[in-house]
């Protein structure tokens, strides 16, 4: 628990574009057809507009995405959490701009393109996006709605 007076919506954006900006690793959570629920960590890279993640084609988080076209992704810690409800764009691991491949593996530290296993790349389109450190700061907590900025 924090002894900070909850922030205010211009300064919870701040930080979460910050988290987007430096932050490494999202927690990305999909369900099956049958809603069967996969919670995996991934790396990512953010273009001002979008997350980009790459996965197995066929494993658990692979399948979901490219059926669904949704995800819910979690950003930060559970006591300083930005949570990013996205839609999901299906791209072959051979049909991203070289120039992005580079820059997510110079982020990441790592490149699909290189590995013998068939990945994809899913970019997320936010679509809605919270965040909030404590209790006092669920009220207001929406940062984003239907892909625009609040405030």
């Amino acid at each position: 628990m924090t002894n900070a007076a909850p922030r205010p919506l211009a300064q919870r954006r701040r930080d979460t574009e910050h988290r987007l900006s430096h932050d490494v690793d999202v927690w990305v959570a999909t369900a099956s057809e049958d809603g069967t629920p996969y919670l995996v960590p991934l790396s990512f890279d953010w273009d001002d507009e979008a997350l980009l993640v790459a996965t197995p084609t066929n494993s658990p988080t692979g399948k979901n995405l490219a059926a669904s076209r949704t995800v819910r992704v979690a950003l930060g810690e559970t006591r300083d959490v930005s949570m990013i409800e996205g839609d999901v764009d299906v791209i072959e691991i051979d049909g991203l701009p070289q120039e992005q491949g580079d820059r997510f593996a110079a982020r990441t530290g790592f490149d699909p393109r290189t590995l013998t296993t068939s990945y994809r790349w899913f970019r997320i389109s936010p679509r809605r996006i919270q965040a909030w450190r404590e209790a006092d700061e669920l009220s207001g907590r929406e940062l984003l709605r239907e892909g625009h900025w609040l405030g």
